[in-house]
């Protein structure tokens, strides 16, 4: 295995809590398929959408922002435009210190916030989907 296809499955393997930032009620949006992939996979999925806060969806209650969730978050993965994604990240640096990764999904690349995610030890995918890499590297 490649060592970046080696860093993505162990990234998958060791996050076992994901906030996915940008979830949407919507069963067409990838954000919402996504999301339901990875709760059928036995990842535990806390949606994050302020204007959908308090619904509960995937056994759990849908929270406006990362601040109030509760508890541990191994991963944040991120359904928000490039130029949203920044403040994302320092969001989930703040709140999680034991984060594994900020995850930018598909087409969303911010490098300067992977960079300062690199800086405190947290790792950072962009422009890559968990739905998709999990089959890939047979993680399923």
């Amino acid at each position: 295995m490649p060592s970046e296809d080696a860093r993505i499955a162990d990234i998958l393997t060791r996050s076992r809590t994901i906030a996915l930032v940008g979830w949407s009620p919507k069963p067409d949006r990838p954000s919402h398929r996504v999301a339901s992939y990875l709760a059928q996979r036995g990842y535990r999925v806390i949606p994050v959408n302020p204007g959908q806060a308090g619904q509960i969806v995937l056994g759990e209650i849908v929270r406006a922002s990362l601040s109030e969730i509760e508890g541990h978050v191994d991963m944040v993965d991120i359904f928000r435009r490039s130029e949203e994604a920044g403040a994302v990240v320092d969001e989930a640096l703040a709140r999680f210190p034991e984060l594994i990764c900020v995850w930018m999904q598909l087409g969303v690349e911010d490098e300067a916030a992977a960079a300062r995610a690199r800086a405190r030890g947290v790792e950072a995918v962009m422009n890559r989907c968990p739905a998709i890499e999990i089959p890939k590297l047979g993680l399923v």
